[in-house]
């Protein structure tokens, strides 16, 4: 259990210590290197070095038991961008929020703990737009080490999204500004709630701006989807890591909004060709998955627009032209907010989805 001296570092700046020769090599320390077999992995992350393995997509998770009373992690973060959920034990509902700074820190994550086996999860909260992050490893009480690697759970949902799927502004006020960073909390987005629920690892490929036709900067899902490093166009993905045992797809928000920009602009069969190419596309690479092609919920959902009956035809062209039975369709209850969706409305399509995939998907 937390002493109470300790939980004062529940939504502030953790302490945070430049790194030196003395945080690795303190007799006072046990340095933990990221190459232990004892630490889980999730999500698309850059192994070249398997001591200082690089994190970018939000819902990147590190998970670890390890013993003790104390736990720090030690990270580089590039720009200072890399938000993290710091979950003890499991209290999600009380994480201690690390703010990385940029360069090398030490993160003093929580002491007074008893000396016991504990569990730690490191969560990312933020896109990859505001900067890699390095993990250096787990620093912990002397002689003290990992217990055993946390069980992996039996099914894997990957999703592909825009800025609803990052959970951008989701913990901003109703009435607010949405695009702070450190009011980006992946962990509490639709689709991270929606694998708790099914009890799902979660992997997230997601971008705020992006579309399938066009997006707000020059390049668009198609573009992006297989790429390991995700602001380098050269970087690519090695789909053989893994098969998901769902693909759920959440985009044509931000085409909604700016198809008007691109000359000619497309009519409604090259909109629909556009999204149905795009799912034929994770089709390659994932040839018996369900997909889940969804929308919402921002106003690309609301009363009297086309754009939920794109997905729809080309979800139906997918099954019928096609013969992929395993393609399926679902819009989200429209909640009367335009603006990016806070918690709540996430917590309410997490609900939705949740029992779609219970109704729709026979899990193997």
């Amino acid at each position: 259990m937390l002493k109470k001296s300790v939980i004062f570092l529940q939504l502030s700046f953790l302490i945070a210590v430049n790194i030196g020769c003395s945080s690795y090599s303190s007799p006072e320390y046990t340095n933990i290197k990221p190459s232990d077999e004892n630490i889980r992995y999730t999500g698309r992350i850059d192994f070249s070095d398997p001591d200082s393995p690089v994190i970018y997509c939000p819902g990147t998770s590190i998970s670890a038991n390890f013993n003790g009373s104390s736990l720090k992690i030690a990270m580089e973060d590039s720009l200072g961008g890399g938000h993290y959920n710091i979950i003890i034990d499991g209290r999600d509902d009380d994480p201690f929020i690390l703010f990385c700074k940029p360069g090398d820190t030490v993160y003093s994550i929580v002491t007074g703990l008893e000396n016991t086996t504990h569990s730690v999860q490191v969560f990312r909260r933020t896109e990859a737009v505001y900067g890699p992050t390095r993990f250096r490893g787990f620093i912990l009480d002397p002689g003290k080490s990992l217990g055993d690697m946390p069980v992996q759970k039996k099914r894997l949902i990957e999703f592909y999204g825009n800025s609803i799927t990052c959970g951008m502004g989701n913990e901003a006020p109703v009435d607010g500004r949405d695009n702070k960073t450190e009011e980006e909390n992946n962990y509490l987005a639709y689709g991270a709630i929606t694998a708790r629920n099914l009890d799902a690892e979660y992997v997230c490929i997601a971008k705020s701006g992006i579309g399938i036709m066009i997006s707000w900067f020059d390049f668009v899902m198609p573009d992006y989807y297989n790429r390991l490093h995700p602001l380098n166009p050269a970087s690519r993905w090695d789909f053989s890591k893994w098969t998901p045992d769902a693909v759920i797809v959440n985009l044509f928000q931000n085409d909604s909004w700016l198809m008007d920009r691109l000359d000619p602009i497309p009519d409604d069969v090259d909109r629909i060709n556009a999204y149905t190419g795009f799912i034929r596309t994770l089709r390659t690479e994932y040839p018996d998955t369900p997909i889940v092609c969804v929308l919402g919920t921002m106003d690309a959902i609301k009363p009297g627009s086309v754009w939920p009956g794109y997905i729809e035809l080309a979800v139906e062209k997918m099954r019928e032209q096609y013969n992929d039975k395993n393609v399926f369709s679902y819009i989200f209850e429209y909640q009367n907010f335009d603006k990016h969706p806070r918690v709540r409305h996430h917590m309410k399509m997490a609900d939705e989805l949740t029992k779609f995939i219970k109704n729709n998907i026979s899990w193997n």
